[in-house]
């Protein structure tokens, strides 16, 4: 490895770890969310946040926004909110006796957006966030505004109670990076959460790194390098989620609906490069594409009625897919 490149990875891991070390401070346990979350964020997606009410997920969005040199901002998702609310509007302005429309920026104008509760809004305000999130720009009276690099969401929302909330569309879901389960706490993390929370003394984190930090970090993300043979067997994983095709498990034809897009492909690969980084290799293995498997696919891949009704997750069936597969000469998938 040239030293050029040696250095530039080792560099990535410096600042990766700096940043879990400083979210570490208030956050206890979570670390592989605490990854997850950075990792999409360095990757250039979205994440999506599941857990009940409690569990610090809010708390994680805004200690990963305090260590770093980006603009924050929160947006508190009720079946009241209008699409305005969100992206902003034009207001009537009289300045030296004349009158014209001038664009007040919504809260989605910063470079990490705290989306949360996403499901308790509407779909109409539901879908203002998807141009934001895929395109990232704002259109608004038929202006495009476009919005600060770096951009991230990080969305939260509760799965058990549904009363008075709206389930995320297909096409939003896919355009979350990663979905990530925040479980709860083992009792040696509560107690430490308790010593943190009800004692007079409050961690201070710092600010430990900044946009162009994160945009040259991103850079080196898409240039790692992968084999012939690993990209094939990220998208045979992909084909592999279709009960309609050749490649599908047993447990896939027997409980899947519909299958993962091509942006499932996507957000295996930038995560997997990811992986490689932090291991300090420039190139993207096998065990790379298998760890990330499950948050890329668990919101992709939609389950059956069957399913549902004898409680089959869409983490069993991703599992079914990287366990059962046989590798052929070079890893690649074969069934």
């Amino acid at each position: 490895m040239p030293d050029e490149i040696d250095t530039q990875v080792a560099r990535f891991r410096e600042g990766f770890e700096r940043a879990k070390g400083e979210i570490g401070k208030v956050i206890v346990g979570h670390s592989d969310i605490v990854e997850g979350v950075l990792t999409c964020l360095l990757a250039g997606g979205h994440v999506l946040l599941e857990g009940v009410p409690g569990l610090g997920k809010t708390l994680l969005v805004r200690t990963l926004a305090q260590t770093m040199h980006l603009s924050f901002s929160r947006i508190q998702f009720t079946p009241d909110l209008m699409p305005a609310d969100i992206s902003g509007t034009n207001i009537l302005v009289e300045e030296e006796g004349q009158r014209y429309f001038r664009f007040q920026r919504g809260p989605v104008f910063a470079q990490i957006v705290l989306a949360d509760e996403i499901n308790r809004a509407t779909p109409k305000t539901q879908s203002a966030m998807l141009e934001a999130m895929q395109e990232h720009s704002v259109t608004v009276a038929g202006t495009m505004h476009r919005l600060e690099e770096p951009f991230f969401v990080l969305a939260t929302q509760n799965p058990i109670e549904m009363e008075g909330t709206y389930p995320l569309p297909e096409a939003q879901l896919d355009r979350f990076l990663l979905k990530l389960v925040v479980p709860s706490p083992t009792l040696q993390e509560l107690t430490t959460i308790i010593e943190r929370t009800t004692g007079a003394v409050h961690p201070k984190i710092e600010a430990v790194m900044n946009a162009e930090e994160i945009l040259e970090m991103r850079q080196l993300v898409r240039a790692v390098p992968m084999a012939s043979h690993v990209q094939e067997y990220a998208a045979s994983m992909i084909v592999a989620t279709h009960p309609e095709s050749e490649l599908a498990t047993e447990m896939v034809k027997e409980f899947v609906r519909f299958g993962s897009s091509p942006r499932g492909a996507q957000a295996i690969v930038l995560a997997a490069k990811i992986k490689a980084l932090l291991a300090g290799r420039y190139n993207v293995a096998i065990e790379d594409i298998n760890a990330v498997a499950i948050p890329a696919l668990r919101h992709r891949v939609l389950r059956n009625f069957e399913a549902e009704a004898r409680g089959i997750r869409t983490e069993d069936v991703v599992q079914s897919i990287t366990d059962t597969m046989p590798a052929r000469s070079g890893g690649v998938l074969k069934v």
